[in-house]
């Protein structure tokens, strides 16, 4: 059975570093400002920090408009459900045997003799 050692740290010389200090070593911020601030790139970084704000803003502004059109077509749909049952109770209830029973609660009776046109003369 292997008993348990400490792990040898590989020190100063190993082949092991870590990714900061080899970002710190690539970037090296000291040799970019030697001769100062270069302005030259100022107005061009600026500009595309602008178009990226800009495009993140609009981002979020299509993604409200989508939210509030996905929830609009949800209330259509159901305005449009309540309509077709509403129309059809109201065609239910305008049929003349509907009308008949509704009117016999009110002591109307049905007329047993079709309608007649009276026609005048013309003399």
């Amino acid at each position: 059975m292997a008993s348990n050692t400490y792990k040898q740290s590989q020190g100063a010389g190993g082949s092991r570093r870590s990714f900061f200090s080899l970002l710190e070593n690539l970037i090296n911020v000291e040799k970019f400002f030697d001769k100062g601030l270069p302005v030259q790139f100022l107005m061009p970084f600026l500009f595309s920090t602008v178009l990226c704000i800009v495009y993140i803003g609009n981002l979020h502004y299509a993604e409200k408009n989508i939210r509030k059109a996905t929830k609009l077509r949800v209330a259509v749909e159901d305005l449009r459900a309540d309509y077709t049952t509403l129309k059809a109770d109201y065609m239910y209830t305008s049929k003349q045997s509907e009308v008949a029973k509704k009117a016999k609660t009110l002591g109307l009776k049905e007329s047993i003799e079709p309608p007649f046109k009276i026609i005048e003369n013309q003399e």
